[in-house]
């Protein structure tokens, strides 16, 4: 106890922030009732993950305050500087709480070391920022986001000169520059950069809208909401450079809010955070509805089903529709996903003629596939549809494309569903679906891959499993597979969460697509309970 006191008491005296001196100072004050909550922010220190730092907005080393990010902002820049790349630090954020102040914060401390800051005008989308850094020639990137994470969080994420997320070794040594830096009344701060005018927003408008052909169908009803986040304005400009009509807008989300109040977890993917948006495309009439998490990075749709009502096609079935138009367009090139996704591209290009990449998780290894990349999607709502606009998943061109695709479909009298359909009389019915388990501790989850490992089934689907692939120590992934199904489990990246990705194949038979989605979907719900049962979790 004396000692955890003592590296408080350290931290605290170094904390420029008062706010979280404050709140720290009555932690410490309160012990021993708050030992438990005092260890828990001192049990270690943010560290990079997916993409940079991720966690609550908490006074400590274990969670996001202004001291954590000049830390983060002084290793980032002294790495900069130690490979010598020159440029400026362009720097974004989204509207949660903390967001300005850090962004600001990282544009001192680049300044006080030399490095000219462009910070974005105001809370704007991830895709913006990842387009900004190779526009404007810049070093490196930072967008202060928690993307989908609950309101309590905020993060960091960082991308190298090439506009895209960082990957090893530049992880592990940005890190070890942030466990270099000493006490932060040391580090220099300089002037809070540069604002960055409207052009921007207005050139990166721009080139989203040419994702989509100038002259095709443009009718379309469309129902969108950005999810208490930043996406609607930039949304609804694309949207009308592009030509189409502006979209209807969930009026009670429309708004940026750091509560995001109306649901539980911000993120499109979770149970009752698009209901609002389906009422309003039910009442509107609408083709289509949208939804964009709270950065914007990701896009969901829905869809109205004559049997089912509105529903929300997987990121799988919206990945392969975007995939199966843009080859119908005829755009040659390299079309990847990841190794969690679903295997249906890999079989869609092999059938087609066109190169194919296969990555671990996460858009910083998908937009790494080939100099040859046209096309990455990942099954969580992630969408690269121009690499060569946005080198990172983008939910604002993502949702042109599926509108092009909608509108144009509209104009035959059909729709997505069609075209969906249509894919799986040619291949077959590729089915998903994903059992997640969200902890309160990281060991929880380090026990049941352990588990895993050690006791792995020998059979899924009364099949017999043929390959049982481990990745590490690359990645800490464990797939399963028999001849018609594959189970690939992990470790989130982003949110204390273990995801289990699970697909099932199933033939067309004499045309009959309905009993092929039975056979598959009731194949895919026996297949989620054992997975279940072998994860040691229900």
């Amino acid at each position: 106890m004396d000692e955890l006191r003592e590296r408080a008491e350290a931290w605290l005296h170094d904390d420029p922030d008062p706010v979280t001196r404050e709140e720290l100072r009555g932690v410490i004050d309160r012990l021993p009732e708050t030992a438990a909550d005092l260890a828990d922010r001192f049990a270690g220190r943010l560290a990079f993950g997916t993409a940079g730092l991720r966690g609550p907005l908490r006074a400590g080393p274990n969670g996001m305050n202004l001291a954590v990010v000049t830390q983060a902002a002084a290793g980032l820049v002294t790495w900069l500087s130690a490979r010598g790349t020159s440029g400026p630090l362009v720097i974004g954020y989204d509207a949660r709480r903390g967001s300005k102040a850090f962004a600001e914060q990282t544009a001192r401390v680049a300044t006080g070391a030399g490095r000219a800051a462009l910070v974005l005008p105001r809370p704007l989308p991830t895709p913006v920022l990842a387009y900004a850094i190779r526009t404007l020639g810049a070093a490196a990137g930072v967008m202060v986001t928690a993307s989908h994470n609950p309101p309590q969080d905020n993060g960091y994420k960082v991308y190298l000169d090439d506009g895209a997320q960082i990957v090893p070794p530049a992880d592990r040594e940005i890190e070890a520059a942030i466990q270099a830096v000493g006490p932060l009344a040391e580090v220099p701060l300089g002037a809070p950069g540069e604002i960055l005018g409207e052009e921007l927003i207005a050139s990166y408008v721009d080139g989203a809208a040419a994702v989509v052909e100038p002259d095709g169908p443009r009718e379309l009803a469309v129902a969108y909401t950005p999810l208490h986040g930043v996406g609607a304005v930039v949304l609804a400009a694309a949207f009308s450079r592009a030509g189409f009509a502006k979209p209807a807008v969930v009026a009670e989300q429309a708004e940026p809010d750091p509560d995001f109040p109306t649901v539980a977890f911000p993120n499109p993917e979770e149970p009752g955070a698009i209901d609002r948006l389906i009422a309003l495309a039910a009442a509107n009439g609408a083709d289509i509805a949208i939804a964009n998490d709270p950065d914007a990075d990701r896009c969901a749709v829905a869809v109205p089903d004559p049997v089912r009502g509105w529903r929300m096609l997987r990121g799988d079935e919206v990945g392969v529709l975007i995939a199966d138009h843009l080859m119908r367009r005829g755009v040659r090139g390299r079309y990847a996903t990841t190794i969690v996704s679903s295997s249906l591209l890999k079989a869609m290009s092999a059938a087609r003629g066109v190169p194919y990449g296969e990555t671990l998780t996460g858009f910083k290894w998908i937009v790494r596939a080939g100099d040859d990349l046209v096309y990455g999607y990942e099954e969580a709502l992630g969408y690269c549809v121009a690499p060569r606009h946005v080198r990172d998943k983008d939910g604002i061109t993502a949702a042109l494309l599926v509108a092009e695709l909608a509108a144009g479909l509209k104009a035959e009298l059909r729709t997505l569903t069609d075209r969906l359909d249509e894919i799986a009389a040619e291949f077959g019915v590729y089915a998903t679906d994903q059992l997640s388990v969200r902890v309160d501790a990281p060991h929880e989850i380090q026990e049941i891959m352990a588990r895993l490992r050690g006791k792995t089934p020998d059979a899924l689907l009364d099949e017999p499993v043929t390959t049982v692939e481990d990745l590490l120590p690359d990645a800490d992934v464990v797939i399963l597979r028999t001849d018609a199904a594959r189970v690939v489990v992990r470790p989130s990246g982003t949110e204390p969460k273990l995801k289990a990705y699970l697909e099932v194949v199933e033939p067309v038979v004499e045309d009959d697509i309905p009993a092929a989605r039975e056979r598959a979907a009731a194949s895919v719900r026996a297949l989620r309970t054992e997975t279940a049962a072998a994860l040691g979790i229900w």
